[in-house]
């Protein structure tokens, strides 16, 4: 009798250290209730033939939904998007910005850049305003856009620069109100091209895009699917029209540029 307690006992002590080194041990069990709860929460199905033609139907009113916003960019604009040689003589192009690369555009952005400097060399533009973000110091977008161009023989003073267009309504109305812009050329890729002209002829200019061609690679697949992210945002601030992030005092520097290349 001894001997089997002693044994009871170190047992009993071997399966406590066991515990104590192995926490999951001690997890509390669910209880059937909670169980019965997950299993509640899972959807399900619906049994009647009715109620998955209803599933079905309440799914696809959900995608036109979405994609209502995207299809109005797209068609809204019409004849208003083209080439650089379909581009009609107006005295502004407008670049937007698309990220750099340590401190130099993007290809993206640089593709943008070369279209608008195409312009201006045609002479259908006579300024170019490039928009983009500088929230921070070590991240100039208006900068690196400005160098680029004049690399490619856009004279310094027909470039202006707006260091608050974080995004693209805050460029669109930026443009109108504190550049004093009412007609303009936007050049950006084709995936984001509508949306720019839709949002730009909301803002009060009359826009033509000119949409840049890319290949099919995976950041075009990336934009465009972003794209029709940003369409809904898009279609609210055309509908509810805000402020930008940064609206500040009326700028002369398109004026300026203006009047410095009327000969």
């Amino acid at each position: 009798m001894r001997r089997a307690r002693e044994t009871r006992e170190a047992s009993g002590a071997s399966e406590a250290g066991a515990k104590k080194h192995r926490p999951w041990l001690r997890l509390p069990r669910l209880s059937v209730l909670r169980l019965s709860a997950l299993r509640l929460s899972v959807p399900r199905l619906p049994r009647s033939r009715r109620g998955r033609r209803l599933a079905v139907q309440g799914v696809m009113a959900l995608c036109v939904l979405a994609l209502l916003p995207a299809t109005w960019m797209r068609v809204g604009p019409g004849s208003q998007v083209g080439t650089t040689a379909d581009a009609p003589a107006r005295e502004v192009a407008m670049v937007f910005g698309a990220g750099l690369w340590k401190g130099r555009p993007t290809p993206y952005l640089a593709h943008r850049l070369d279209a608008a400097a195409e312009l201006y060399r045609a002479g259908k533009v006579k300024v170019v305003l490039v928009t983009g973000d500088n929230s921070r110091v070590e991240y100039d977008e208006p900068d690196a856009m400005r160098t680029y161009l004049t690399e490619r023989g856009v004279p310094d003073d027909r470039i202006v620069s707006d260091y608050a267009g974080f995004d693209s309504w805050d460029s669109c109305v930026r443009a109108k109100k504190i550049f004093g812009v009412d007609r303009a050329v936007l050049v950006s890729q084709g995936f984001h091209i509508h949306r720019a002209t839709t949002l730009c002829r909301s803002a009060g200019i009359d826009a033509y895009g000119v949409g840049v061609d890319e290949p099919r690679d995976a950041t075009w697949y990336y934009g465009g699917t972003r794209e029709l992210a940003a369409s809904g945002k898009a279609a609210l601030d055309a509908l509810l029209r805000p402020d930008p992030r940064f609206l500040g005092p009326q700028e002369a520097g398109v004026a300026e540029a203006l009047a410095s290349a009327t000969p």
